[in-house]
């Protein structure tokens, strides 16, 4: 792999949910390592702690438990700041390596009271449930006329929006209860799935199977790749390369809420360079540590 130290990146599309780039000049171990990083290794965070005061709902706590600890949290302004609970010196819970989330809701009418993320309440304005963050202006009073009107049906549009987009945690009847306090913390997709900053990774590096490292039974039923170079051909796959390497990778990293698309991606090469950074000092030690036994 003689490009592997010297890889090239394009930037095709950035959103506030996703980001697709091209990797070129370089191996494919050194792009799947980067896709695994993005998965496993950036660390983001999750609800881990959950103390349960009042539980009068259907499900029981354990359930409710492994449901709030699901629910992306806004990483982005805190994470790298704070400290894994393990390393950090505090008894149980502090500042430097947790957030505190507060729920109380009791249902007191006929209706059914359906507890969503809007509900919990953090000690931090940093970090909150994904769905919360939204605009949450108020119409302008001062305005008359039309313009007022549309402020108002913009407004409620927004407030429907929200609720829809709030993530449902239980239903209450009349009389029923859930009061809990629950503390996040920092952790990475190896540990437990909460803390996969991802909803998908999509990877790519043969758009039209010229290595066929995939064999279709009807070519002329599988869907071209968005990235096909075979144009308005009649051909549905390039014709077998049996000396072909990939060369080119197509990344499309999609967030699930807790780090901006861009940020999964800086985070990960950093962490990927960390790794390789301490490979490498070990290894010299090892080095140096045998040579003087030789001697």
């Amino acid at each position: 792999m003689p490009y592997a130290n010297q890889p090239n990146l394009k930037l095709t599309e950035l959103t506030e949910e996703n980001v697709k780039f091209q990797i070129s000049d370089t191996d494919l171990s050194v792009a799947n390592s980067l896709r695994r990083v993005f998965i496993a290794e950036t660390p983001i965070l999750a609800i881990d702690w959950v103390q349960f005061e009042a539980n009068s709902t259907v499900l029981f706590d354990e359930f409710l438990a492994h449901r709030v600890g699901l629910i992306p949290l806004t990483s982005d302004e805190t994470v790298e700041k704070m400290q894994y609970s393990r390393d950090c010196t505090c008894p149980d819970f502090c500042v430097e390596c947790s957030v505190e989330f507060t729920l109380d809701v009791k249902c007191t009418e006929d209706v059914t009271r359906n507890v969503t993320t809007a509900d919990l309440k953090s000690s931090d304005p940093r970090v909150a449930p994904a769905t919360s963050k939204r605009d949450e202006e108020s119409p302008d009073d001062n305005d008359n006329g039309l313009g007022k009107k549309k402020n108002i049906m913009q407004f409620t549009c927004r407030t429907l929006t929200k609720f829809v987009l709030e993530i449902l945690i239980v239903k209450l009847r009349k009389g029923q209860e859930l009061k809990m306090r629950a503390y996040a913390k920092k952790g990475f997709g190896k540990e437990h799935a909460k803390w996969n900053p991802t909803a998908g990774v999509a990877f790519e590096y043969d758009p039209d199977n010229a290595l066929r490292h995939t064999l279709f039974p009807k070519p002329e039923e599988w869907p071209r790749s968005e990235y096909t170079e075979l144009g308005e051909t009649d051909q549905h796959q390039a014709p077998y390369d049996p000396d072909g390497k990939p060369s080119k990778f197509f990344v499309n990293v999609e967030s699930c809420g807790s780090l901006r698309p861009e940020n999964i991606v800086l985070m990960g090469i950093a962490i990927l360079k960390k790794k390789l950074s301490d490979l490498q000092t070990q290894l010299s030690h090892e080095v140096q540590n045998d040579a003087l036994a030789i001697n």
